[in-house]
């Protein structure tokens, strides 16, 4: 599995949209293939996303989507591009899991 955080450093705005229609936020992750999971965390002044996907080509997926989605959907808030992380996922585990 592969996995992309996007920090989306003083943007505390873009955050608020994206909670706001989470419905379409959810929408465009479920429908990149090989969608796993998706969190939207809110920081002090901020946010970070974590999405995990089943092969790298799909964590490629999503940045290409939610960079157009943004584009599209939230110009006015969009701000400065995320911070990305990718990689490969080595360790996952859950309360459900354990």
């Amino acid at each position: 599995m592969h996995t992309v955080i996007r920090h989306y450093k003083s943007n505390a705005k873009l955050i608020e949209e994206l909670e706001r229609r989470s419905g379409e936020v959810e929408a465009i992750m479920r429908g990149v293939p090989g969608f796993v999971a998706y969190r939207l965390i809110k920081t002090a002044g901020g946010g970070v996303s974590i999405s995990v996907f089943n092969d790298e080509a799909g964590a490629e997926e999503s940045s290409r989507v939610a960079k157009q989605w943004i584009k599209e959907n939230a110009p006015s808030v969009a701000g400065r591009a995320p911070q990305l992380i990718q990689g490969e996922s080595i360790l996952q585990f859950s309360k459900e899991s354990g």
